[in-house]
């Protein structure tokens, strides 16, 4: 007969158990904080030396790291998707900033076609109130406050559309874009006709992803990218002109009269 013996669980298993799945759906970031174990261990109804034993299989496999006098945090693992030389790669070549916005055209495209249809109303209410809050830094004239809503807004449709690879990957991604590897989302946000149209974009993403329509939530997507691509190209080409133009007058000061 198929059967096995039931065993009863560790409650370190089962605690550790719930901060792999916390991890793993996003939810424990890399860099947070744990709480303190009193505190950890009256959430979770378990024994501290039970919480103990399942921090150190944690730490011992990556997920959690010990800072001596700050406690324990989520270990830093999105930047294991890259290594060190491939990123320094990625930043000298401006091929990849097109490349990059050409994989989150298809990425967030099937993740917002996902997320209209998954999306619990929970999901919708996160969007939404983070394009609120673009909306009110937009106001504001509060350019990196609206820039780092911006990362923000895609990511909660990634996590909307609930798989947890694509969740992760995306993430690492992001995390990239924020060191500027890609470009510096900043930039895009210095002309105020630009800002707006942006704003105007991530208005339709928002209400196409409210409405739960799959294929005006994609489209959106495809038209936002594509002016972000179309943006920086003429931002780049605007930078080689005005590179020239320097030397130009160099040239023409070392001249003299």
């Amino acid at each position: 007969m198929p059967f096995q013996p039931v065993h009863a669980e560790k409650l370190s298993a089962a605690v550790i158990r719930q901060i792999e799945q916390l991890i793993l759906r996003g939810i424990l970031r890399p860099g947070d904080r744990l709480p303190p174990e009193r505190d950890l261990s009256e959430r979770l109804n378990v024994s501290r030396p039970s919480l103990r034993d399942a921090i150190a299989d944690l730490q011992a496999r990556g997920l959690l790291t010990s800072r001596p006098g700050s406690g324990i945090f989520v270990a830093e693992v999105l930047g294991s998707a890259f290594s060190d030389a491939l990123i320094k790669l990625f930043a000298r070549h401006e091929e990849s900033v097109f490349d990059y916005l050409a994989f989150r055209r298809d990425m967030e495209g099937l993740a917002a076609e996902r997320a209209a249809k998954l999306a619990s109303d929970t999901d919708l209410q996160v969007i939404g109130t983070i394009f609120a809050r673009m909306e009110a830094a937009h106001t504001k004239r509060a350019s990196a406050e609206e820039a780092e809503l911006d990362a923000g807004f895609h990511m909660a449709i990634i996590e909307a559309s609930h798989n947890v690879i694509m969740l992760h990957m995306m993430r690492s991604m992001y995390d990239l874009l924020k060191q500027g590897v890609f470009y510096n989302r900043q930039m895009m946000f210095r002309n105020r006709t630009t800002r707006s149209m942006l704003l105007d974009q991530h208005r339709a993403i928002n209400a196409a992803l409210q409405s739960r329509d799959p294929a005006a939530a994609r489209a959106a997507i495809d038209t936002h990218l594509d002016f972000v691509e179309t943006a920086l190209t003429e931002q780049l080409k605007a930078e080689r002109h005005e590179a020239i133009a320097q030397q130009r007058l160099g040239h023409e000061l070392t001249r003299g009269p």
